[in-house]
């Protein structure tokens, strides 16, 4: 296997997840096999070595787990794990024993790690769904499976723990535990390569730009996080394993976007939600003691500032919202009512301010929405041609070729200003144009029109499209 890997250009001791499927792929072996013959060749080991290694990783762990399930109490999770362990764990989370043992296990283990502390891997986070989810494998099928999932696992989380510059539990405990876990479920339950690849990814969607100071500082909240990477792992393994559900993003390249977005989300929402989350944060009256008075004044000013705001946006939502006996709107093709239902309405809107003949549609769209203009354009042009509804399924497959046999001109062109989609239809009589900005539920703000914005509000209404303000105050 090492002969194999070095004769066709693969750097052993440095192999990213995709790499390392591919070489299993091209073998034919289990991706266990090319983790643990990756670390006898770097670290000069016998294959039992290996194995003994990994296992003797979670030592310390594994004792924090029994901490959390016994005596042990921590400020932010109190004694949840041991509540869930009592009578036999009579309290179950999920009625599958094997998984819901692994979820009291990773709580038991953040527990434990404010008793005694964890040993890290991206951090802390992550060290809890790892170690949960190995001592509930050895558990339920015996200490190889156990070591070689786990080598599989540590695969992953070692290049998270490489990737996590900042804080953020996108690459520690939710993000970095459900790519972890969802590659030692497929090693486990005896999944291909292939379908590691794709759980790998699958379960990484949702995790992106995921914060972690609420994990870490208020109480409670770190339980979804850590036990949530369990859940998301075999959740993502089953679903790549038993349907053939269509992932095409490289592993590796959804790991390097993870990367990439953890230090953005750093520095964009986290301060975010410390605003919000600030007044819940966990304190010690210890240390605030040495903090001075007016400081301490003025953060409870800030906060009491935040929470009034913040009854008031959810109190504007509330006024808003639709009754629950009309919850939902108008039905939309193309898989997304933010990136087609909307945009559509806006093509819709421009449909019937025109008259005459159509001779050319102009679509812009902000850089998301121009990113996404294989689904959308079909909707837009659907709606700014024929003025169809944003539920027209036979007409969204079939507009391309249609616009096409009729010769009319499309210009497609992305504007560098966010949420604008902007759609000018040229006629031989009337034209029009509406610019709008994109709103989800297939809502949309009208910003400007012709012939008029007024004529364009009208048509909205007579549409049963919904028109909100935005956070400008213009409808």
């Amino acid at each position: 296997m090492t002969k194999f890997a070095v004769s066709n250009g693969y750097s052993l001791g440095a192999l990213t997840v995709g790499e390392t499927i591919e070489i299993a792929k091209d073998l034919g072996r289990s991706v266990s096999d090319v983790v643990i013959a990756e670390a006898m060749f770097e670290k000069e080991l016998e294959y039992d070595e290996v194995l003994n290694a990994v296992e003797a990783a979670f030592n310390h762990n594994l004792q924090a787990i029994d901490v959390g399930m016994s005596h042990g109490k921590s400020f932010l999770m109190g004694q949840t794990a041991k509540e869930l362990a009592e009578n036999n764990f009579a309290n179950k989370i999920i009625d599958d024993e094997f998984i819901n043992k692994a979820l009291v296990y990773t709580l038991a283990a953040q527990v434990g790690n404010h008793s005694v502390g964890l040993t890290p891997c991206a951090g802390t986070g992550d060290s809890c769904p790892y170690t949960g989810l190995f001592k509930a494998i050895k558990e339920f099928y015996g200490r190889e499976k156990a070591v070689k999932s786990a080598a599989v696992m540590l695969k992953v989380g070692t290049i998270f723990r490489e990737g996590k510059v900042t804080t953020g539990c996108n690459m520690e405990g939710f993000g970095a535990g459900s790519a972890a876990t969802a590659a030692a479920f497929v090693e486990l339950l005896g999944g291909t390569p292939e379908a590691m690849d794709k759980a790998i990814v699958l379960s990484l969607s949702p995790t992106i730009a995921n914060p972690c100071t609420t994990r870490v500082m208020v109480a409670g909240l770190c339980a979804a996080h850590i036990s949530g990477a369990i859940l998301n792992g075999n959740l993502a393994a089953k679903l790549t394993m038993h349907t053939s559900l269509p992932i095409n993003v490289p592993v590796d390249v959804m790991v390097a976007m993870a990367a990439a977005v953890h230090p953005v989300s750093a520095k964009h929402v986290v301060p975010v939600v410390n605003q919000y989350m600030r007044a819940f944060f966990k304190t010690n009256n210890e240390v605030e003691s040495y903090i001075a008075n007016e400081i301490k004044k003025s953060e409870q000013e800030a906060i009491h500032n935040t929470i009034k705001a913040a009854n008031a946006s959810v109190k504007k939502l509330a006024k808003a919202s639709n009754s629950i006996i009309s919850p939902f709107g108008q039905a939309v093709v193309g898989g997304s009512s933010q990136a087609v239902g909307s945009p559509t309405n806006t093509g819709r809107i421009a449909h019937y301010l025109t008259k005459g003949n159509i001779k050319k549609v102009k679509i812009e769209l902000y850089p998301e929405l121009f990113a996404r203009r294989g689904i959308n354009v079909p909707g837009i042009l659907m709606g700014a041609v024929y003025g169809s509804h944003t539920g027209d399924g036979d007409m969204y497959h079939d507009v391309m070729g249609k616009v096409l046999s009729q010769e009319i001109e499309v210009e497609i062109i992305a504007v560098d200003e966010a949420q604008v989609q902007r759609v000018t239809i040229e006629t031989d009589d009337v034209s029009s144009m509406v610019d709008a900005l994109n709103r989800g539920g297939g809502r949309l703000v009208l910003r400007n029109a012709s012939p008029s914005l007024e004529q364009a509000r009208k048509v909205a209404l007579e549409l049963g499209i919904v028109v909100v303000e935005d956070e400008r105050g213009e409808a």
